[in-house]
């Protein structure tokens, strides 16, 4: 079942959602190691995400709901090799499988290349978030290459797997 999803910039009221995110640690372990984050060093992030002049970021609302169900964004934007990075995160468990993390990495994509006029999105992913790298396959991106044991989380080395899509190459 695919949810109907847009992409919104984020508003002050978002903070409390991203701060319970940034801190359930069964969420961050999928992209991140897990470390307790302060509400301070929250609030100093999320002042400075929607500054940032080289970020994209953006809310993940499902229509049908009315509320956001996660975050994304388009970081490190570069202008003259006109790249970034991918980021996504599905913070509503029940909004996980089902279609919500797809649209918005198709959407965010859609977003880079027009509006950014960016030429290639890159993402890195752990090879033991197979779930993610199924989305991104499906959205388009190609892996480029392997990291090995690049990430220690929870004490184990993890995998990364390096993910691009290309503008009219790979999309």
């Amino acid at each position: 079942m695919t949810t109907c999803i847009a992409l919104r910039a984020a508003v002050d009221s978002d903070s409390d959602l991203l701060f319970e995110w940034i801190n359930d640690r069964d969420l961050v372990v999928f992209n991140a190691p897990y470390r307790p984050i302060s509400r301070p060093e929250h609030e100093e992030w999320f002042k400075r995400i929607r500054k940032r002049p080289d970020a994209a970021f953006f809310m993940i609302e499902d229509r049908s709901a009315g509320e956001p169900v996660g975050s994304c964004q388009l970081i490190n934007v570069h202008p003259v090799h006109r790249s970034a990075e991918l980021q996504i995160r599905i913070g509503v468990r029940r909004s996980q499988d089902q279609g919500a993390g797809s649209e918005a990495v198709r959407q965010l994509v859609e977003f880079g290349f027009t509006q950014l006029q960016l030429h290639r999105i890159a993402l890195h992913v752990f090879s033991t978030n197979t779930r993610a790298v199924r989305v991104y396959e499906k959205c388009g991106f190609v892996r480029e290459g392997l990291l090995r044991q690049a990430a220690c989380i929870d004490g184990n080395w993890v995998d990364v797997i390096c993910m691009a899509i290309v503008r009219g190459l790979d999309d």
